[in-house]
Parts: structure tokens; sequence; C-alpha cells
């Protein structure tokens, strides 16, 4: 239920306030105030979150072949710092960051990310394991509910919302989805209710059983991990098993995200993506 109420805000903080709106993630000035709102009064037990920022980003050559992917620049910023700072809107600050080629330049940037406010690990892939596959080598760092997130989308996320929503729920994982028509390359999810009952990856337009794209964004609980039976975890195995064993979710949302892993998500972003205002 939503009801109206009325407020006095000083206008250097509605001045503040104004500039989150743009009309794509923050809708307007309501939108705004209860995104803040909802933020400072939320409350969730996730303080790890894996980002699978590994790759060869062959979509992107011959960028990718001095800059990795977790390095490639989106307005001043590389492209794994905005995920860290999304992160950090919502205290989650332990961060376990995966990664494959070139992982030493990553680690030389963000370092042990004090620099950044937050406590970064590293794990490195050193042979191709899956888009999951951090998974399994991340097992020591994970204690309770916790998020798993790619490397290359952007997206600007009310995770407590969704953390809300998880717990709600009470499965072992939530699956962050957005409507689309171009499912060739991305998961797709068909729904009934909340509840996924399958998941197909990169089908045809003709084949695909909804247009509910998977964005990359998950909450997992500890006993997900009971579900790898094997180092290399491939997201349409893991999810098609959690879906038969009717633990798993689907929290659709409308904001904008962007697959910075191509020449055309990465141009849209350039000229699209707003660093959303702390």
């Amino acid at each position: 239920m939503v009801e109206r109420i009325t407020i006095t805000i000083g206008k250097p903080l509605l001045e503040r306030i104004d500039k989150m709106v743009d009309k794509k993630n923050i809708k307007n000035r309501s939108h705004a105030i209860e995104t803040l709102l909802h933020r400072s009064l939320s409350k969730t037990d996730i303080t790890t979150a894996i980002i699978m920022a590994g790759g060869k980003g062959t979509k992107l050559r011959p960028i990718t072949y001095e800059i990795p992917k977790a390095l490639i620049p989106i307005h001043g910023r590389p492209v794994l710092e905005h995920q860290i700072n999304l992160l950090k809107k919502f205290d989650i600050r332990n961060i376990v960051v995966s990664l494959s080629e070139q992982h030493e330049k990553v680690r030389e940037y963000f370092g042990n990310g004090s620099k950044f406010g937050v406590n970064i690990e590293y794990i490195v892939e050193k042979k191709p394991l899956g888009p999951l596959g951090a998974l399994s080598l991340a097992r020591d760092y994970i204690k309770n509910t916790f998020i798993v997130m790619n490397g290359d989308t952007l997206m600007n996320l009310n995770i407590a919302e969704i953390y809300d929503f998880h717990k709600k729920e009470g499965k072992l994982a939530t699956i962050v989805l957005r409507t689309g028509e171009k499912t060739e390359t991305f998961g797709v999810v068909r729904l009934s209710g909340n509840d996924v009952l399958e998941f197909v990856e990169k089908p045809s337009s003709k084949a695909a059983p909804s247009r509910h794209i998977n964005i990359g964004f998950y909450i997992m609980e500890p006993d997900v991990l009971k579900h790898l039976h094997k180092a290399k975890v491939m997201t349409d195995d893991l999810f098609s098993r959690l879906a038969k064993l009717k633990q798993v979710s689907g929290y659709v949302h409308d904001y904008e995200t962007y697959d910075v892993s191509t020449p055309e998500g990465f141009e849209r972003a350039i000229k699209s993506w707003k660093i959303p205002v702390a």
C-alpha cells in the first residue's frame, strides 16, 4: 500500500535529491526520496559479494589485448570500480574478485581495496570454469547470504529491495531479471509468479520461453554450494537444478542495464550510462 505524505526539505538538500533523477533508474523526485529512505532503513546481513571479472574479453578486441575487461574505463572509472561503488552504497564491503587473464593489472590497480573503502580478495581461474566458476573457488569466503554479480554489466539496483524479496521468498537463490527482446546473448527464465520454472541459456527469439532476461546479479544462500557437483559451473546447469527443487526465484525490474562486454554495449554505456548519485 502507498500513502501520500507532505514533507519540508531545505533547498540545498532538495537539489541533491533532484540530481538523482535520471528518468530511467530514478523516475522522479518522489522515487528518489523513497530510494534514499529504503537504503537508510533497510538492513541486510549481506557482507560479501563475488564479482565475476574474468574472461578474455574477446568481443572487445583489440582493446582487451592491453586492458583487462575489469579496467576498461566508463566515464573515467574502470568498470569494476562502478561495481564496487554499487555494493558500497549498501555497506557491502567484503568483495571477492574472480579474475583470469591479466589479473596482475587488476590487482595492481585495486590492491587490497582500502583506497576504495572496501576489502578485496582475489581468486584466479587458471583454466576456464564457466560463468559461475568463481563459486567453486570462493567457498572459504562464503559464510552467510551473499551476492554474485557480473563484472561487465553496469546496473543501478536497489540491493536492499532485492534482499527483502529474497528473504520473503525463502529460496536458496534469487535471479534479477529484466524484460528484453534480444534473447540470443542472455539467459532467459520462465516464471510462474516469482518461481523460476525453467532457465535456458541464449535461446533464439523463437525458442525463448519468455522475455525475462538474466542480467547477471544474484543473491544466494551458502547452501547453494551443496549443488555444485564439479568445479566448472555453468549458469543454466546450476539454475535448472535449483528450479527443479523449487529453490530459485526471479526478481523482475525495469532499471537500465549495460552489458559492456560487447562493442555495442560499450558504446551505449559511454553515451547513456549516468553514474548514480550517492
